[in-house]
């Protein structure tokens, strides 16, 4: 069948003109107030919050904000690592009638001043005392009058501040909210130039909340569902993805620190899980080289393969009798193992941000974990495209939501449509981000099939195009490059080039054991850039990552950085997007000689 350019979901009833996002809570408190809607740990041990403690908690701390002077629409900033006391504060802040501004607590003073300064911020919940110190850095915030400290205990100062009103407070700047109403102003990663504020408004969220609950009920519907958030707050898919829990029943709880993660997962044991690619990369790459520092490198290859071929045979039907005795043999040496790791219960995980790669998509489904890639832009409220479990492509993010549609445009731009897509930018900075007839332009490239399942194939902006003219996606090569053990980042170059050519950088955790498997001596970053060994592993991915393009598009040189792309260091969004100005400017000589005569030669 031909490819469609354009595919609509079913539409969803409209949500009433006067709901908001506070409604999630108040409905499930008066419906089941005993009803646990999160988890909390408290004193190393898992605590269910119900939906009627949550509710007054929330109530507590937005009367404080009411008493502290905060009017309706004003903008209140939340700088804070994912915890339980962030959405306590985000539910506040709409209950009060105030607009909440995330900021990623990576973010840098400068990047902190200008996103409170852009938004008018009148006030800012943050973390720690570092956050506290970055906003003091801040010199041009002439509307900023407060900072409440989670850690100097704001929230219980704030319910103290406002306990002598009465609720009806809240009750009124509520009445004062519907579906037009800005609930968020979220700021763009930025890899060009400033962030711009994304205007979310509450009905935004609730076609966000709506679709993904009627799109996918495999996963939010179980009755038993739960879920551990790990991913910033700050970023709209987890925002999204927490409220989806709080409107469907899913308990939910918070991992703060990545550090702890696993031994959050073996406690709380959700059911799902909200994850990036690099996620399922560090698993398969950390088990990998946990078997071969055991000496079971062998095994757990055979088993990666038999996973692999046993959920591509799941798409053509039912695996082979072989087929299933070997995969049998390795769910109880391997795959069994892995699922443990991850709380024992988690069969299925949602994964935005990023291409996972097939063969990735395919392990994880082969050991019993079903990752749903999905598709979505700060601009529609994160995901547009998800797929699910009755519905699933690998290689593609799906088919879009209900409620959505996706029109694929003669050039291969994604546009799309539906209620949520954003209300423009703060500062009226919308240029030609809409069509006449109402379609977002999203700047991805991407394909439709007949049956509505995207296939994103690149970025418009970041085509590269060589000195043959041919056009190159880096995204391809890139998605793949970084699926490699020892690649932690890689950006790939050759714009009005000769040939394609990629900056590499290496992974300071996996560098180790790599390093001990071979029986090679320790080294840094800096020393690894330049053995031989290493630099034949990176040529291997490299050679692998080719396979997927043409001669004329694949890598021909590539260098090894002695340092990587870090969030602080400025080469990356908080996002973990490459700001491909500022890499391609710090590491303008390393691009040169990648063209240099002799290199060209080699």
């Amino acid at each position: 069948m031909a490819p469609a350019s354009e595919f609509h979901a079913p539409r969803l009833p409209a949500v009433p003109a006067d709901d908001d996002l506070t409604g999630l809570v108040w409905d499930k408190a008066a419906t089941a107030p005993d009803a646990p809607m999160l988890s909390r740990k408290l004193d190393g041990r898992w605590v269910d919050v119900t939906a009627a403690q949550f509710r007054d908690e929330v109530i507590g701390v937005a009367k404080g904000l009411i008493a502290a002077g905060l009017a309706p629409g004003d903008r209140v900033g939340i700088m804070s690592h994912t915890r339980y006391e962030w959405t306590v504060v985000d539910f506040a802040i709409w209950a009060a009638g105030c607009v909440s501004v995330p900021v990623y607590e990576t973010s840098s003073a400068e990047q902190v001043e200008w996103i409170l300064a852009d938004s008018r911020a009148v006030g800012i919940v943050v973390e720690t005392a570092d956050h506290a110190a970055l906003v003091k850095e801040a010199e041009e915030l002439p509307a900023l009058q407060h900072v409440w400290r989670i850690e100097d205990g704001a929230l219980d100062a704030l319910t103290r501040d406002g306990a002598h009103l009465p609720g009806s407070v809240v009750e009124e700047r509520r009445a004062g909210l519907g579906t037009a109403s800005l609930a968020t102003l979220i700021y763009t990663s930025g890899t060009t130039g400033r962030p711009k504020g994304c205007k979310l408004s509450h009905g935004n969220f609730l076609a966000e909340v709506r679709g993904a609950l009627a799109g996918v009920p495999e996963v939010f519907g179980k009755p038993d569902a739960a879920s551990l958030l790990f991913l910033p707050l700050a970023h709209v898919l987890a925002r999204a993805f927490q409220l989806i829990c709080i409107g469907g029943d899913i308990k939910l709880a918070h991992s703060a620190d990545v550090k702890n993660l696993l031994p959050d997962l073996a406690s709380y044991k959700p059911t799902f899980l909200l994850a990036v690619p690099r996620v399922f990369e560090k698993v398969y790459n950390g088990a990998e080289q946990k078997a071969d520092a055991s000496g079971k490198g062998k095994v757990f290859r055979a088993a990666s393969a038999t996973a692999v071929a046993y959920s591509k045979a799941l798409d053509s039907g039912k695996p082979p009798l072989q087929l299933r005795l070997k995969h049998a043999v390795f769910d109880t040496l391997v795959y069994g193992k892995l699922r443990a790791a991850l709380g024992g219960r988690v069969t299925y995980a949602i994964c935005g941000g990023a291409p996972l790669g097939e063969r990735l998509g395919h392990f994880f489904r082969g050991l019993g974990l079903v990752v749903l890639e999905g598709y979505g832009l700060t601009e529609s409220t994160a995901a547009v495209c998800v797929n699910t479990p009755s519905k699933l492509r690998m290689g593609t993010v799906g088919p879009p939501l209900p409620g959505n549609a996706v029109r694929i445009e003669p050039d291969g731009e994604i546009l799309v449509r539906g209620g949520v897509v954003f209300g423009g930018y703060a500062g009226n900075a919308d240029g030609d981000a809409m069509t006449d007839d109402g379609w977002f332009r999203t700047g991805d490239l991407g394909e439709l099939d007949a049956e509505g399942f995207l296939r994103v194939t690149g970025r418009k902006k970041e085509m590269i195009v060589t000195a043959g003219g041919k056009n190159v996606s880096p995204a391809t090569l890139e998605d793949r490059l970084r699926a490699a053990a020892l690649v932690s980042q890689c950006m790939v170059v050759g714009d009005k080039r000769a040939y394609i050519a990629a900056l590499v950088t290496l992974d300071a955790e996996a560098l180790v054991p790599w390093l001990a498997a071979r029986g090679k001596p320790s080294m840094t970053v800096a020393e690894a850039a330049h053995d031989p060994d290493v630099r034949a592993e990176v040529q291997n991915a490299v050679d692998a990552a080719n396979t997927a393009v043409s001669r004329a598009e694949s890598i021909r040189r590539f260098a090894i950085l002695d340092c990587d792309f870090t969030v602080e260091g400025g080469q990356l969004t908080p996002s973990l997007k490459v700001k491909r100005t500022v890499v391609t400017g710090e590491f303008a000589k390393e691009i040169e000689e990648l063209y240099a005569p002799e290199a060209a030669r080699g």
